[in-house]
């Protein structure tokens, strides 16, 4: 194998961390802080650190794993992503999150990118209020 053609390492590594922190995100339908979900850890008596799940949850986002929002408090929540382009409603209460498409905010966007003469434009939209429940 030529050496241009090497695998190359995945930053995906399936480390017991990594392991641990999908296992707390796998079947929430809410968005979750990297602290939570440090404390739920704790309480399932993992010693993952702090940090490492920081890093972690970023490097999941990264990869298109997870929704990443941020909170009215100004942190960065995360969840499983379902996948393709979508929004979110959030429930400033109990945090129920539902994503909606928002076909007339991609028009939108898309004019006033162009308008402005901007490509290569994107763009995250979560909406805030309190649900029917709340």
């Amino acid at each position: 194998m030529h050496p241009a053609e090497s695998p190359r390492p995945s930053p995906q590594r399936r480390t017991r961390q990594r392991q641990a922190v999908d296992e707390i995100l796998t079947g929430l339908a809410e968005f979750r802080t990297a602290q939570q979900i440090h404390d739920e850890l704790r309480h399932k008596g993992d010693s993952i650190g702090l940090t490492t799940v920081y890093r972690t949850l970023q490097l999941m986002a990264d990869a298109g794993e997870l929704d990443a929002i941020r909170t009215a408090e100004g942190e960065t929540a995360y969840r499983r992503c379902s996948g393709g382009h979508h929004h979110h409603l959030v429930c400033r209460s109990c945090g129920r999150t539902v994503e909606v498409s928002g076909p007339a905010v991609e028009r939108w966007a898309t004019a006033i990118a162009e308008e402005h003469g901007f490509r290569e434009v994107s763009h995250d939209l979560e909406i805030f209020g309190t649900c029917q429940n709340c």
